[in-house]
């Protein structure tokens, strides 16, 4: 038997056989930084992103993206159209339907949909915004209206897929992965990327879980889903009857074992695996606090129309800003029930009554702690909706539509109170400054501080980016 000589220990090495092994070190880790904030006042945070990044200045720390998933109608929100409703009931014009994708209208009779309901001028420069609205109308001036979006994909899960990914192909890296691999989270806590969701409205579409996957980056970046009700992550609650010394012992087991594999085969996944145990160990103290609602006073219960715990949308965006103030770098809220292919308008009062008011309140929340200037807000949904009439027994509704739907963008160096982009006189095609997804995506990196063409991952061969392989550009017009 070879002698041992202790210089020759490395750190993996001392912390296995030592005994000291993830939860201890985790512990350690947030004893020492108490230690240092306690001698100087500062309290270092956060996940290190990727060397040289962010490589432009840095306009907004973090993204709240609310997805208002089943794709709601442009033309009664945000995009106002008078001949489209002079029209209403008689034949769409064939030019604009010809050779054109469309969903459950094909082959079908194709007839004018007017807005089902009315539009007025908000804010110093008039945005037009429905009646449907009327929390929206109180943020005119801080909201940037993008009327001229375009997309790939006329089905709900693929158009998801698109939105979130940049491509159709399952399995790719989504938005928020992207982001925090890239530059990083402020919070070594709580996951940089935390997915919401709830539900209220007509057919709410499932949301499958690799909407938020970090597909070929390391798994650590992606999406960690919150449950609305009940605990927020599962089993980040000790079991009954175990301590917090147990629960250091299992990780402690459970690290050295992924460690003494990880010796074995260096596949790199197991050094994810393992910053996962560390995290999870974190997120049993920080989980706890993040969710109890008992420091927030009724007015802004009130200001959200929040009752925490009950899974609803505003709750979720109360929690949105909680995860913000504790540097969660992105924030993607789903709100599942937008699909009107009939019930148009008994529905778009549901949707907009569970999600006008807390979107507005987020905002004002943000605005009022001096959080807007650096958190960029998107709305909208995967696509838009037809402005031809979809009916069954009368019961009138409008089809999924890509060629043209409105989002907005708040925050940070966004123009607020300005609208950019038109589509046509029916609504149909986007043909004023037209923006695409991928330009969406490349406008938020932009502002995030990341160059769109810098941040790629070689894989299968390319360099991969969430802008995909072709052009991108930043929308440079709607940003100050």
């Amino acid at each position: 038997m070879s002698e041992f000589h202790p210089m020759q220990l490395n750190r993996r090495t001392f912390l296995a056989r030592s005994g000291v092994g993830l939860g201890s070190a985790a512990l350690s880790a947030m004893l020492a930084r108490e230690s240092l904030a306690a001698k100087t006042g500062e309290q270092p945070r956060g996940v290190p992103g990727q060397p040289g990044f962010p490589d432009l200045p840095q306009k907004v720390k973090r993204v709240i993206f609310l997805c208002m998933a089943g794709g709601p109608s442009h033309l009664e929100t945000f995009d106002n159209k008078p001949i489209l409703s002079k029209m209403d009931g008689k034949p769409v014009p064939s030019s604009y339907t010809d050779g054109q994708p469309i969903a459950q209208l094909q082959g079908k009779e194709l007839k004018c949909l007017g807005a089902i309901t009315k539009f007025k001028k908000y804010g110093e420069n008039g945005q037009e915004i429905s009646d449907y609205l009327p929390w929206h109308a109180k943020m005119a001036d801080d909201i940037c209206i993008v009327r001229s979006l375009v997309t790939e994909q006329i089905n709900h899960d693929p158009a998801h897929t698109f939105m979130n990914t940049g491509t159709v192909i399952s399995g790719r890296p989504s938005m928020g992965a992207w982001v925090n691999y890239g530059i990083g989270s402020e919070t070594d806590e709580l996951p940089g990327f935390v997915v919401l969701s709830s539900v209220g409205g007509r057919n709410p579409q499932p949301i499958a879980a690799r909407q938020w996957g970090s597909g070929f980056l390391p798994s650590r970046y992606q999406g960690v889903q919150f449950s609305s009700t009940g605990d927020p992550v599962n089993y980040v609650r000790s079991p009954g009857g175990v301590g917090m010394g147990q629960q250091r012992n299992l990780v402690d087991a459970i690290g050295n074992l992924n460690r003494h594999h990880q010796d074995a085969i260096g596949d790199p996944e197991i050094a994810n695996r393992i910053a996962a145990y560390e995290m999870a160990f974190r997120m049993q103290m920080s989980v706890p606090d993040l969710t109890d609602m008992s420091d927030e006073p009724q007015h802004i219960l009130d200001m959200y129309g929040a009752k925490p715990g009950d899974g609803s949308y505003a709750s979720n965006c109360l929690l949105a800003r909680r995860l913000a103030e504790r540097g969660v770098r992105f924030i993607h809220l789903y709100h599942r029930g937008w699909d009107h292919h009939n019930g148009l308008a008994q529905y778009m009062d549901v949707c907009c009554n569970l999600t006008d008011k807390p979107t507005y309140a987020l905002l004002t929340d943000l605005k009022q702690r001096g959080m807007l200037e650096d958190t960029l807000i998107i709305w909208g949904g995967e696509f838009g909706r037809t402005p031809m009439s979809q009916s069954s027994k009368g019961n009138i509704g409008r089809d999924h539509h890509i060629k043209g739907f409105s989002m907005w963008l708040a925050g940070g160096p966004v123009k607020g109170g300005t609208t950019y982009g038109a589509t046509d006189d029916l609504g149909y095609n986007s043909v004023e400054n037209i923006v695409h997804v991928r330009d969406l995506h490349a406008t938020m990196l932009h502002m995030l501080g990341i160059n769109p063409e810098h941040l790629s991952v070689k894989f299968q061969g390319l360099d991969m980016r969430l802008t995909g392989v072709e052009p991108a550009r930043v929308v440079k017009e709607i940003i100050s």
